[in-house]
């Protein structure tokens, strides 16, 4: 991942962190520095770790209730504003979202909980040893507030998820979540005007949540646009194709001669690779336009059927790492389709439908 490091695994889920994360740890090192020297900024930068360690937790949270329901996690990466768990979607099943949603929220519940057992002077007795109770008494309030502040509803928070799925109930998803996008920038309009005259952090937590809103709206409106069709209306037919034993040079040719940036790989009739132009320049560095095709092309290649649903193609381009899907009818090589193309007929789609709203 691009500016992210892998920090390891957890229940089978990768760990990253972003590189804008270590900034926030210099910037808060140096204000807590500022504070109290060399010790306080030690204790200080501890204290996020074992913070952004509870927000790891939160995003577990949403990951293993998800797995339960047939839904695998991407990664988990840590972000100065939080951390982001990669689901490949949400459930569909509103009661299925309800329950994703709310994991996270409840592991922060359960942590401060956990805390509050370590730092209440009545089970003070069980633990050996001293307890660190001013680290720990604000990581069981910045857990609550992890908790509370998750559960407004309002994307992309946790809070805006469950009432999105609690609006399911009674209208359809992509109505639900206008509905639950328009009442999140309404809560971000409030928490913007608070902040001009409270606290200036309002204001940016007010921008976040209206972006976080629009951006769901319009990720919901662009599946429901393509759930309704399949692609037999969008497959690319007319494509070349390369064999194994091509030199890169007809890869060249091919290139320079049409729009086309990815090129399956033929063998007798069968979808054996796919060339993409990142494999074709990486062979021209190293060996040159003479070296075959079968040495550069990539070999796993996605397949979908023709009637599969778009919605569920562009979920697999944006998940797969892929650049193309084969497309098979029958058994048989349909056509190709790649995210440029899906992006082409979400626009024209999406122009057609404004033409015709009143």
């Amino acid at each position: 991942m691009g500016w992210s490091w892998k920090l390891g695994r957890l229940a089978g889920i990768e760990v990253y962190v972003h590189a804008t994360f270590f900034l926030l740890l210099l910037w808060l090192g140096l204000v807590y520095w500022g504070q109290g020297g060399l010790p306080a900024a030690v204790n200080g930068i501890f204290f996020i770790l074992l913070l952004f360690g509870c927000v790891v937790l939160h995003e577990l949270g949403h990951a293993l209730t998800a797995r339960r329901f047939g839904i695998q996690t991407r990664n988990i990466v840590l972000l100065p504003i939080g951390g982001v768990a990669s689901l490949e979607k949400m459930p569909d099943d509103p009661k299925e979202e309800i329950l994703v949603a709310l994991a996270g929220p409840a592991v922060n519940i359960v942590i401060a909980g956990l805390l509050w057992l370590s730092v209440n002077p009545v089970a003070v007795h069980l633990q050996e040893g001293p307890v660190q109770g001013g680290i720990l008494q604000n990581l069981l309030v910045l857990n609550l507030f992890l908790a509370v502040f998750n559960l407004l509803p309002a994307f992309p928070m946790d809070g805006g998820r469950v009432l999105r799925a609690l609006l399911s109930f009674w209208m359809d998803k992509p109505r639900a979540t206008r509905t639950a996008a328009t009442v999140g920038q309404m809560l971000a309009l409030w928490l913007g005007f608070m902040g001009l005259f409270y606290n200036p952090i309002l204001v940016f937590i007010a921008l976040f949540v209206w972006i976080g809103a629009a951006a769901e709206a319009g990720s919901e409106e662009i599946k429901s646009l393509l759930h309704k069709s399949t692609l037999r209306g969008a497959v690319i037919t007319h494509f070349e194709t390369l064999a194994p034993d091509d030199a890169l040079t007809r890869a060249i040719a091919l290139t320079l001669d049409t729009t086309q940036k990815e090129f399956p790989v033929m063998e007798n009739g069968q979808v054996v690779g796919v060339l993409t132009q990142e494999d074709l320049l990486r062979g021209l560095k190293e060996e040159g336009a003479q070296a075959p095709v079968s040495r550069y092309m990539q070999t796993e290649v996605e397949t979908a059927g023709i009637d599969e649903p778009l919605d569920r193609v562009l979920e697999r381009l944006q998940h797969c790492g892929c650049r193309l899907l084969a497309v098979t009818d029958g058994g048989r090589l349909a056509g190709i389709v790649n995210l440029d193309n899906l992006m082409e007929l979400i626009r024209i789609e999406t122009a057609l439908r404004q033409q015709h709203r009143p």
